[in-house]
């Protein structure tokens, strides 16, 4: 190829390259040109609306106000539910069942006091171990009284 032929497609070529970017610059200014123009303020309050978040989340604060006044006015049945059945439903490291007259008549025998004090101290027995409060922390000393006293009369 001669250097003449060279410059002809090499000058065709940049020819055809600015037309297509001219073609290009047209298409884009059709297609976009009703875009307004927006302030700057307009622009950050736009950005700001699609950024936002969707919501917001409470979750240490939503469950205490919601369980703490449960538990509070909790009464026996609704706390051996939400706390106690988990072990005294199957008998779970020792636990008597709830309804089992058998295993709960030498455990009533010994008073509501020491069975309150188990429950809410916590007891490590021959049978197996009670964790204090049934491992519910956050229970009030009356709502786990409340389920003891549930528990005796269930199972009696």
């Amino acid at each position: 190829m001669s250097d003449n032929q060279f410059v002809k497609v090499f000058t065709g070529m940049i020819l055809a390259l600015a037309a297509l970017t001219v073609v290009l610059i047209v298409v884009a200014n059709m297609i976009g040109g009703n875009v307004t123009k927006l302030s700057q303020a307009e622009y950050e309050k736009q950005v700001a609306e699609r950024v936002k978040p969707v919501g917001k989340l409470a979750v240490a604060a939503a469950m205490n106000s919601l369980v703490q006044p449960a538990l509070a006015a909790a009464d026996g049945k609704s706390t051996y539910e939400g706390s106690c059945a988990a072990c005294h439903g199957m008998g779970v490291a020792g636990a008597p069942k709830l309804g089992d007259k058998a295993a709960w008549k030498d455990r009533i025998a010994q008073g509501k006091d020491t069975l309150y004090k188990h429950a809410l101290e916590g007891f490590q027995g021959k049978k197996g171990f009670m964790p204090a409060k049934g491992g519910n922390a956050s229970l009030a000393d009356d709502a786990v009284k409340a389920a003891v006293d549930y528990m005796i009369n269930q199972s009696k």
